[in-house]
């Protein structure tokens, strides 16, 4: 049973269908209307899902909102490499009402931005991208993503993305 588990009591919702890692608690929860629950830990946000329920890493999550008992979440999937960075492509945004959503929404925003080390946007042509430095949940260090505009030259955006992720693995070159 992990420290929080044991101070605060075990907070995981009842019917909660995910399956926790050793040492994950449940920070907080809010019942989703329609069924099931979020449901914040340390390693990501846990959605109802067609199977139960699934973790988003913190380090997936690229937006969240809040906004008349709504909370909106578009998620990141990982669609590419470009030397050490990863290169990323925004789903569609999923909305779910929260009749009851305690602290949900602010701990969801503390933990998304405290997974930010650092963020640039950069113009590129007729679009631009956000290079952004995460940590990702349960693993050393922090990675890079990248992710392009819609209409934005893909192969250019890798190619900086390349030598911004060199210049970070060896800043001297």
């Amino acid at each position: 049973m992990g420290f929080l588990r044991r101070l605060l009591g075990d907070r995981t919702p009842a019917g909660f269908a995910g399956v926790l890692e050793p040492g994950e608690d449940v920070v907080d929860s809010a019942p989703v209307e329609g069924g099931g629950h979020l449901v914040v830990t340390q390693l990501g946000l846990w959605v109802p899902a067609e199977d139960g329920a699934r973790r988003v890493g913190w380090h997936l999550v690229g937006k969240a909102a809040w906004a008349d008992g709504v909370f909106t979440l578009t998620e990141s999937a990982e669609v590419g490499t470009a030397g050490s960075a990863v290169v990323l492509a925004d789903r569609p945004p999923v909305r779910y009402r929260l009749p009851s959503p305690g602290k949900v929404p602010r701990e969801v925003h503390l933990r998304v931005e405290g997974s930010i080390r650092s963020r640039h946007r950069q113009e590129i042509g007729a679009g631009g991208a956000w290079f952004v430095q995460r940590k990702v949940p349960g693993r050393d260090g922090s990675v890079l993503q990248v992710r392009p505009d819609p209409g934005t030259d893909a192969e250019l955006v890798t190619a900086i993305a390349e030598q911004v992720a060199a210049k970070l693995v060896n800043p001297a070159e």
